[in-house]
């Protein structure tokens, strides 16, 4: 198995944009030739597009995008600017009276850092559109990434900056991808070492806490309200898979989640997964599926660790230097 660039995958390509001043912004993944697609939302806060339409049982068969973005739900109008983009191109579903892009997304909540007066939009979602296909994916503090925050328990003054983040491996002509958006209430754990490499920050801002230990002990008896999270992600494949089984990508690639997020799918994360496949090689569900897992690990982990400081966040390299 070695590693591959998600440009390395046909028909799919990968854009960002955002606005550095306002610390938000979108992530596109654009697959113009359509691709099957499935979708795992496991947190219990979400905001989302055309997931139902994802359902094996429904009429449309293969989607265009998936739009990544922060905003809260305010940013799911940068769907909106993609779908004008790909009109333009001449994608979509065919209607008869005209040809309608099939363009799936959600979002995580970023309004706490920057401007929450400024969110993801038309304008944005179609300039990310623009910038897909560009020979560097860009990292960490770009895109959906930008105002992206981990560790929040204690407060945004104790948070940590999160980011997006991309990556790949191909075994034989099976090749699998992730994009994920690092947004979540807790920690980010490196899962071979069980090392914490973002999180909340103790009083001093140098060492990481425990957001599961803190969760424990003061809110067993009460509620929390934290809303200002989310991870969100993509699976990209080669493979040739039906709607049932992108589903089932999606829901394995969840454990990569699982292993890097503490806690992952809490009711105030919307933790989500698409799934994206092009159909071009004959693979086992299970292998896409549990590959999908490793490469999201990887991506969660790239993700914090490529984060660039902005709003006077302290980043994974502020406390490694």
């Amino acid at each position: 198995m070695k590693e591959i660039q998600i440009a390395d995958i046909k028909g799919v390509r990968v854009g960002h944009a955002q606005d550095l001043n306002a610390a938000t912004g979108c992530t596109v993944i654009l697959a113009w030739e359509g691709a099957t697609a499935g979708v795992d939302v496991r947190g219990g806060a979400p905001g989302t597009r055309e997931t139902d339409l994802l359902a094996p049982m429904n009429l449309v068969q293969e989607i265009h995008a998936v739009v990544l973005s922060g905003g809260s739900s305010f940013g799911l109008d940068a769907a909106s600017g993609v779908a004008q983009y790909l009109e333009e191109e001449g994608v979509g579903f065919d209607a008869t009276v005209a040809r309608i892009p099939i363009v799936c997304g959600a979002v995580l909540f970023d309004l706490t850092v920057g401007n929450p007066k400024v969110r993801p939009d038309r304008r944005m979602g179609y300039k990310a559109c623009l910038n897909a296909g560009s020979p560097e994916c860009l990292e960490g503090s770009v895109g959906a990434g930008t105002g992206a925050t981990v560790g929040k328990i204690l407060g945004m003054d104790r948070a940590m900056k999160g980011g997006v983040a991309v990556c790949g491996v191909q075994t034989g002509a099976l090749q699998v991808g992730a994009v994920v958006a690092v947004n979540c209430l807790g920690d980010v754990v490196e899962p071979q070492t069980g090392k914490t490499l973002a999180g909340v920050l103790d009083e001093t801002g140098e060492r990481c806490l425990n957001t599961e230990d803190i969760l424990i002990r003061q809110f067993a008896g009460r509620p929390m309200s934290f809303p200002a999270n989310t991870t969100i992600g993509c699976i990209i494949t080669n493979a040739r898979l039906t709607k049932p089984e992108a589903g089932k990508v999606a829901a394995m690639a969840h454990d990569g989640y699982a292993r890097t997020l503490r806690p992952a799918h809490s009711m105030v994360d919307g933790d989500t997964v698409f799934a994206l496949a092009t159909g071009r090689v004959e693979a086992d569900v299970t292998v896409v599926g549990l590959l999908a897992a490793r490469v999201v690990e990887r991506t969660v982990v790239r993700a914090v660790k490529n984060a660039t400081p902005i709003c006077g966040l302290k980043t994974y390299r502020d406390l490694t230097g």
